[in-house]
């Protein structure tokens, strides 16, 4: 349970988590910064569940004579975050550790971090785009350095909607409906997109891309509003969706969803620019019929993230210069792109490093469209003003809980309520100020 102390601590984080922070910094402490980090040395370790990270290390040791990064490959998702809590506890966490957007604030708040901001300066800072700057930044300090930056987009089959009558991506979510509904006609066993019940995170980044505001602030409370009416909006829509069959209740990345892509009835995909890579490798015979577009909006452009992973110092850490220096030379510097090679249809958080990335990936798939280019478009429209809360598990379980009776009857704005109601209670029994 936190106390009155961290419990403060926590709401301060939130107030400055979302709006980015400003570049306007001392050039004197920025190059005291800077000196520091340039004379780091010693041993560091590093744990990472991205894949293929072991050249970047190599190229960081073989270029940095002075540090040595031991590196350990970690499980992604709740086993790897379980094994991270458990390290922290017992006080032999890694230097630098591998941290996803949304969790990134309750390791933060609990004081697992070090602010990197103690080792980066602003003017460094400040190259990346306010949007992902805003992820990182709790309390007026930056807390780790945005990796990747996943923008949502809408990944569909040429062919199929061409079938269909339907020639160019729905630009609306309206045109998605209409377009559900005319691929139907014609390909009765087909679905344009599925919903994933056991990924709260894709629910989580529609909501986001219409405006929702799930979690703020107000004096020295947390507000949960996870039923705000741009939450309902999307939940009224998908549920008729469901309904009316035009999308498929499955799980992510499952047997079946596989199945129902390579078997031409899942005509389309609401993902991320990570997500082409998946799509890829289970569409073999497909080439050239699939395109990616924009995810659709409610009228006017706007867009939101999916996954994205950021690289942070831990408390335990007894070389924070050392690690910060390996981290910002990880998500800044070309050597270390290059140096991982194919790192799929990733979006890099830094300006410039997708570049890299774009001449390792095949287009192929795509008829040759240059899909990097629409993942630079959508990035662009990111909406500012999300925030994650201080505890996302308490809100992703029963989430997870209440879509899983999708199947039995149970719907969407249920799960909702249930996830609204288990939120603030755990929230609540951590201590905290919760409005809700």
């Amino acid at each position: 349970m936190l106390g009155g102390a961290m419990a403060a601590a926590v709401v301060l984080a939130l107030a400055a988590c979302g709006s980015g922070t400003s570049t306007a910094g001392s050039t004197t402490e920025d190059g005291a910064q800077a000196s520091a980090m340039a004379s780091a040395s010693g041993n560091i370790t590093f744990w990472s569940s991205v894949a293929n990270m072991k050249p970047v290390v190599d190229a960081f040791n073989q270029s940095h004579p002075n540090i040595k990064v031991n590196y350990e490959v970690t499980p992604s998702a709740a086993p790897g975050y379980a094994k991270l809590s458990t390290a922290l506890q017992a006080g032999n966490a890694p230097d630098v550790a591998t941290i996803e957007y949304y969790r990134l604030p309750g390791y933060a708040s609990n004081g697992d971090l070090q602010p990197i901001s103690d080792y980066i300066g602003q003017a460094d800072l400040g190259k990346f785009s306010g949007q992902v700057r805003g992820l990182v930044s709790l309390g007026g300090k930056s807390w780790a350095l945005p990796y990747d930056a996943p923008p949502m987009v809408f990944y569909y089959r040429k062919d199929l909607l061409a079938d269909a009558g339907v020639s160019t991506a729905p630009a609306t979510w309206q045109e998605f409906e209409a377009d559900a509904r005319k691929l139907k006609s014609v390909h009765p066993d087909a679905y344009l997109a599925s919903f994933y019940p056991d990924d709260p995170s894709t629910f989580a980044g529609l909501a986001w891309q219409a405006g929702a505001k799930w979690f703020s602030t107000e004096g020295d409370s947390w507000n949960v509003n996870l039923g705000d009416a741009a939450t309902q909006k999307v939940a009224g829509f998908w549920q008729k969706l469901i309904d009316d069959k035009l999308v498929k209740v499955e799980q992510s990345f499952s047997d079946q969803w596989s199945q129902d892509l390579q078997k031409s009835t899942m005509a389309g995909v609401v993902g991320a620019s990570w997500s082409a890579t998946g799509i890829v490798s289970r569409t073999k015979g497909q080439e050239g019929k699939w395109a990616v577009a924009e995810l659709p909006n409610w009228g006017t452009p706007a867009d939101s993230m999916l996954g994205g992973s950021t690289f942070a110092i831990t408390k335990t850490s007894k070389n924070p210069a050392a690690a910060a220096a390996f981290i910002q030379w990880m998500t800044t510097s070309p050597d270390a792109i290059k140096a991982r090679g194919n790192v799929g249809s990733a979006w890099l958080a830094y300006p410039g490093l997708s570049d890299i990335a774009k001449a390792n990936f095949s287009t192929a798939p795509f008829g040759g469209q240059d899909i990097f280019s629409v993942f630079q478009k959508a990035s662009s429209t990111v909406s500012d003003g999300w925030n994650w809360g201080p505890k996302i598990t308490a809100t992703y379980t029963p989430l997870a809980d209440g879509f899983g009776r999708l199947a039995t009857g149970g719907t969407i704005s249920e799960a909702i309520n249930s996830a609204q109601t288990a939120t603030v209670s755990d929230l609540k029994n951590s201590g905290l100020s919760v409005k809700g």
